[in-house]
């Protein structure tokens, strides 16, 4: 039933950690594939060749994720990744198109991504390779992000474009309203990031339709 050769042999022990971490809390997730101890992975989460991951303190790993690190991953400290989003940092594309699509083909082009410190990552966005997303950058959810992000800014769509920029007066208003207590009742669009929510406030969601309308880029 098992095959004995050097690829199936490579392969088996990723499949029996993923099996084996199903039965664990998000923080013994991470310490069973040598994550930093502040940080949380979910379950059915999946990471490509851990061992190319370079991951910062306190960061978040929603369910069904799958982190590619392939072709190299790096994610800054206190970043949040959503549910079922996918990094890929490798395409098959040409192997495809050319009938070469057998593993090991060097027609699986690899390039690495960088995602900064203090992001957001939406549920059910796509970080296409190569891509680099600058700090305190908000993805929203079901953006296909296939060019580099600046710091401090919110994009979204597919493909993903540049909705807002966020300085330090906003976030520290922000974080002011939190703090004095004004949650949003169960009624209203939350206006700051759960694990599928942007972070867009009723006044930042009016000026960004308007700025998206205009049509920005990245």
């Amino acid at each position: 039933m098992f095959h004995d050769d050097d690829r199936s042999n490579r392969l088996r022990p990723a499949i029996l950690t993923d099996l084996v971490g199903q039965y664990m809390n998000d923080s013994e997730r991470a310490a069973l594939l040598g994550l930093p101890p502040t940080t949380r992975i979910r379950e059915r989460a999946k990471i490509v060749n851990p061992e190319r991951l370079e991951i910062g303190e306190h960061c978040w790993i929603g369910e069904g994720a799958v982190l590619d690190a392939s072709g190299g991953l790096s994610i800054g400290a206190h970043t949040s990744i959503g549910l079922n989003v996918l990094v890929f940092t490798h395409s098959s594309w040409l192997a495809n198109m050319t009938l070469q699509n057998h593993s090991g083909s060097d027609l699986i082009e690899r390039k690495p991504i960088r995602i900064g410190k203090g992001c957001f990552i939406g549920g059910n966005s796509v970080i296409m390779p190569g891509v680099v997303i600058g700090d305190f950058a908000t993805v929203s959810p079901l953006s296909v992000v296939a060019k580099d992000v600046p710091d401090r800014c919110i994009v979204g769509g597919n493909p993903a474009r540049v909705i807002q920029r966020i300085d330090d007066e906003h976030i520290q208003a922000e974080v002011r309203r939190v703090r004095a207590g004004a949650h949003p009742t169960q009624s209203q669009e939350s206006p700051w990031p759960t694990a599928s929510t942007p972070p867009l406030s009723s006044a930042t969601a009016s000026s960004s339709a308007t700025e998206t309308s205009s049509g920005p880029t990245a």
